[in-house]
């Protein structure tokens, strides 16, 4: 059975090998076929692309061949144009030898005729040298004389007719640019007044002002520095005082406490403080409309807030502002009818008088404070001098200030636009102030009631009772032997101690 058993397993291992080969090769067959169809395909594939590329080729040579025909035909025909340009040249260039050749025959024809001339002349002089025995020279010299003798008289009234008359017309000229000036800056004149007056809510409020045993009112005199009127007008307050910084503080204070409806000293000193910041807002913003209204612009702050504290400012009653701004704009008007720097002019005119926001700080006259305020802090050179010119203390070494002294002059002169005698007034009040402040130990002091008493408030620290009382009397000596004055002044030294102490 083993034998058997062997050979049957033999035989199956033997079917078996020729199945598997059998498969193997028909898979070889398939696969060998699929990859000559594959290969047939690249073939076909590759021959359609290289057939498109000679297409491409043959395409671009002949692109070539029509772009280089085309261009031999241009380089062909630019060829052709030169050759008859030249050709053209050539002909306008013996048309031009000759015109030359003309030209040089007709100038020796013209220097023939020039020589004959000389000739002709030189005869002609001879002649006449012969019959009048004077040669060229003396007879031009002759000639010259007797001209000059028969024009110099006609020639003297002629200069001197012409220099009245630019002398008439100059004046003249001067005349209609003053008053077109003038014309065209026509503002209101009214002068500056020394008091103030703030309407009542109701008659309720007079009382609450005056406050118990007037606590009220003289605590607002004593802040102020005004002299506050309360039963002249019915249904007025009157705020009398000749600085009229202190009037408008002491008029936005009343109208913030009326508004608030709590009166008492402590809050009084609160809002005081409170308008004192307003006016100083006031200030600067009314310097600002002021460059404005004239139209220049570049004006550095500090000197905007000097001029803005013109406005609180008088001079012989005219205020301040308000007399700068007119002159800028008749020195605009001026200046450009005569020439003149327009801009410098205007400039110069609204800050020509910076100088009286700080005389009272200051020594020195006004014009040379403008002048020194307005270098420092940076204006132009040009516009300094006009401003510090513009009285006859200084020499003027330019139109523009020239024309500050003319427009100063008319804005001063005109009828209305000054109050000496409150000038006058304001002028005592402050020397009054004065003289109370070069005592040591003051505070603060003014003169009120129209200068009929002067306020002093001193350090409590620095002067005691007795030492107020001594100074009450000085003070009074000095005014009795330094000013002139109708009446009685009284002079009342105010000490006032406080104690403050804060619960926490």
């Amino acid at each position: 059975m083993e034998p058997i058993t062997l050979l049957l397993a033999l035989a199956g291992i033997a079917v078996g090998f020729g199945a598997s080969t059998a498969t193997s090769k028909r898979k070889l067959g398939s696969a060998q076929e699929q990859a000559d169809k594959e290969l047939a395909k690249a073939k076909k594939a590759a021959d359609k692309l290289v057939q498109e590329a000679r297409e491409e080729v043959n395409k671009a040579n002949e692109e070539a061949r029509q772009l280089e025909k085309t261009r031999r035909k241009e380089l062909k025909d630019l060829e052709q144009r030169l050759l008859d340009r030249e050709v053209a040249l050539d002909k306008k260039l013996d048309d031009i030898d000759k015109r030359a050749q003309s030209l040089r025959k007709a100038e020796d024809e013209v220097e023939g005729l020039k020589n004959e001339i000389r000739d002709i002349r030189v005869r002609q002089q001879e002649k006449l040298e012969k019959i009048s025995k004077l040669s060229k020279t003396d007879a031009a010299e002759k000639l010259m004389q007797m001209t000059e003798r028969d024009i110099r008289n006609d020639l003297t009234g002629l200069v001197n007719k012409l220099q009245n008359e630019a002398k008439e017309l100059a004046e003249e000229k001067a005349g209609a640019v003053l008053v077109e000036a003038m014309e065209r800056m026509a503002s209101e004149v009214t002068a500056d007044r020394t008091v103030a007056s703030v309407k009542l809510t109701d008659d309720e409020m007079k009382g609450r002002i005056i406050g118990k045993e007037g606590r009220n009112i003289q605590a607002l005199q004593r802040a102020t520095g005004v002299d506050i009127m309360v039963d002249d007008t019915p249904g007025m307050i009157i705020l009398s005082s000749f600085d009229p910084v202190r009037r408008e503080v002491a008029r936005q204070t009343l109208e913030m406490l009326m508004k608030d409806g709590r009166i008492h000293p402590g809050r009084i000193e609160e809002i005081v403080e409170k308008a004192q910041k307003n006016v100083e807002k006031d200030v600067m913003r009314a310097g600002e409309d002021a460059a404005r209204e004239v139209g220049i612009i570049g004006i550095p702050k500090e000197v905007l807030h000097l001029l803005g504290e013109l406005k609180y400012r008088t001079s012989y009653g005219q205020n301040v502002l308000k007399h700068s701004t007119e002159m800028a704009h008749m020195a605009g008007i001026i200046a450009e009818q005569v020439g003149a720097n327009v801009k410098t002019s205007k400039y110069a005119a609204l800050v020509h008088d910076l100088g009286k926001a700080l005389t009272h700080k200051m020594e020195g006259k006004h014009h040379h404070i403008s002048g020194e305020m307005l270098r420092k802090y940076g204006a132009p050179e040009e516009v300094a001098l006009a401003a510090e010119q513009h009285h006859d203390d200084v020499e003027a070494t330019s139109t523009e200030a020239l024309i500050i002294r003319v427009v100063d002059a008319i804005s001063a002169s005109r009828p209305g636009a000054r109050n000496i005698s409150a000038e006058n007034f304001a002028e005592r009040m402050r020397d009054l102030e004065n003289i109370a402040n070069g005592f040591p130990g003051i505070d603060k002091s003014y003169a009120i009631s129209a200068g009929r008493e002067v306020r002093v408030f001193v350090k409590p620290g620095a002067v005691d009772d007795l030492t107020a009382i001594k100074l009450a009397r000085d003070i009074a000596t000095k005014i009795e032997s330094t000013m002139q004055y109708p009446g009685t002044i009284k002079v009342n030294v105010i000490r006032e101690t406080r104690a403050i102490e804060f619960a926490k």
